[in-house]
């Protein structure tokens, strides 16, 4: 109404410049003429406005979320210049907001989380009362937060929460890792902070929307428990040996394990393996190292060709307190081939917790240092602790997406969406030392069988069945016959 009345004016304000025609004119055709003039503005103005609109609507389209690469955040979201930060700055209450990230925001927040089913047929599910053979769980929530600090400075960061439905005594909260990254060149980089330690493959790639079964193969459990990370610095890089292979590497010096409680008791046992003996679980309230020593790690891993990739990986570091030396040290291999829609990963390892079996000096549990600790309790009840343990996983992956799905819905089973028929073997033995024919109760065998959608490469819904002819009751200490059905769901987000 506005618009019409301003376009009215202009027009009877032009009259008196058409003297002519202003003589001759009556009343009536100065209203039709104002009408029309004012009609033909307006539908010039709507299709003015529709075009501006549709050319908006068309450069304000973005790609589906979930595809193409990841945006360089620093390059278009960072000004060329920032103001210098200073310790001068003045003001109280506003100081807070004197971050560099408040007008130039870096980041990227992301991560993944996953919701299970379980049904045991005889083992109970952890949940702190025994007995219990099936329920839901939501096992992980993950922020991740990543950062392009300059075009040289890269930041990583990864915040696991474990169960957390639970109170804070039965959860877990905790950096799986956080480090700056300093790029140097491809074949060499900086790193230091919180790092994932490069044993085997698993420990680096174990997100749940990665995997193709729920859960996590038992050797990344028990003698590389995923995730296991430490506090160091080290350097990474690649190179290119042929014209279709690579070499990567990577190198690190860190805090080292925690093998013992603080009375002299090993931490690394039958039941759980090497597990209890990270850093993040550390009997010591700090966390820090408990010898002065240092324990380093390493992986170099070889693709001769695309779908192809062995690697071969170490740590080594003194797990016992004070002036104690008892090194532990785990050797890994692990395996990729991808041919078409076959797939074939696995690893291997071998852990040696040297003089495990043996009290250390200033333990307060009886023992002379350097004798066997003999009945000490375990799994197989009164015995030695374990000093050398192996173990391995053979997993196979078939891709498929069948035609009349395709034709059926192609927005739910179309590019992009896939099912993946999955058959894993799993075989872990946390007592090699045993010598009663049966490997003790750490010896442990699996076998599962699973199928799940992934819609996009970003979410799965997966489903598996798991035989297991050599399982643990811990309940009543009995070597069982166990199977487990699960159902589970992940997703980046």
């Amino acid at each position: 109404m506005r618009m019409r009345s301003i376009l009215g004016a202009l027009v009877i304000a032009s009259l008196p410049a058409m003297p002519a025609l202003a003589a001759d004119i009556t009343p009536e055709d100065i209203k039709k003429l104002v009408d029309e003039a004012v009609e033909k503005r307006l539908q010039e103005h709507e299709r003015r406005e529709g075009a501006t609109e549709r050319k908006e609507g068309v450069s304000g389209q973005t790609a589906e979320p979930g595809i193409g690469s990841l945006p360089d955040v620093a390059k278009e979201r960072r000004t060329e210049s920032q103001p210098a930060l200073s310790f001068g700055s003045s003001g109280s209450g506003r100081l807070v907001y004197a971050k560099p990230f408040v007008s130039a925001p870096k980041a990227i927040v992301g991560g993944y989380m996953d919701i299970q089913y379980r049904a045991q047929q005889k083992a109970s599910i952890e949940n702190g009362y025994g007995g219990n053979t099936n329920g839901f769980d939501q096992q992980r929530f993950v922020p991740f937060i990543y950062a392009d600090i300059t075009e040289h400075v890269k930041f990583a960061s990864e915040l696991e929460i474990e169960h957390g439905i639970r109170g804070t005594s039965d959860n877990e909260i905790s950096l799986e890792f956080a480090h700056i990254d300093y790029l140097v060149h491809e074949p060499f980089n900086i790193r230091a902070g919180i790092l994932l330690i490069p044993i085997g493959k698993f420990n680096l790639l174990h997100d749940s929307p990665l995997n193709d079964l729920t859960d996590r193969p038992l050797v990344s459990q028990f003698l590389i428990p995923s995730t296991m990370s430490e506090t160091g610095a080290g350097f990474y890089g690649t190179f290119y040996p042929g014209r279709t292979s690579k070499l990567d590497y990577e190198l690190y010096v860190t805090t080292g394990p925690c093998g013992y409680n603080s009375d002299g008791t090993p931490r690394i046992n039958e039941e759980n393996g090497t597990k209890s003996s990270r850093q993040r679980k550390c009997a010591s309230d700090d966390g820090f190292d408990i010898n002065n020593g240092k324990a380093v790690s390493g992986r170099v891993a070889f693709s001769p060709m695309l779908g192809i990739e062995v690697a071969g990986s170490g740590y080594y570091g003194n797990a016992a307190p004070g002036s104690n030396y008892n090194p532990l040290s785990i050797a890994a291999i692990d395996w990729t081939l991808q041919r078409g829609p076959f797939e074939l990963i696995g690893e291997a390892a071998w852990a040696y917790a040297r003089n495990n079996s043996r009290a250390i000096q200033g333990n307060t549990i009886g023992f002379s240092p350097g004798s066997l600790l003999t009945g000490m309790g375990g799994n197989s009840g009164i015995g030695i602790p374990p000093q050398r343990m192996s173990g391995y996983y053979i997993q196979g992956n078939y891709h498929f997406m069948p035609d009349f799905l395709r034709a059926w819905s192609p927005k739910r089973f179309g590019e992009g969406s896939t099912f993946t028929a999955v058959i894993r073997y799993d075989r872990v033995n946390t007592n090699l030392d045993d010598s009663n024919g049966t490997g003790g109760f750490g010896n442990l065998e699996q076998i599962s069988f699973g199928l799940n959608y992934r819609p996009i490469e970003d979410a799965v819904f997966k489903i598996s069945y798991q035989y297991q002819p050599k399982a643990f009751n811990p309940n009543t200490s009995e070597r069982i016959h166990d199977s487990a059905f699960v159902i589970s769901a992940a997703t980046y987000f």
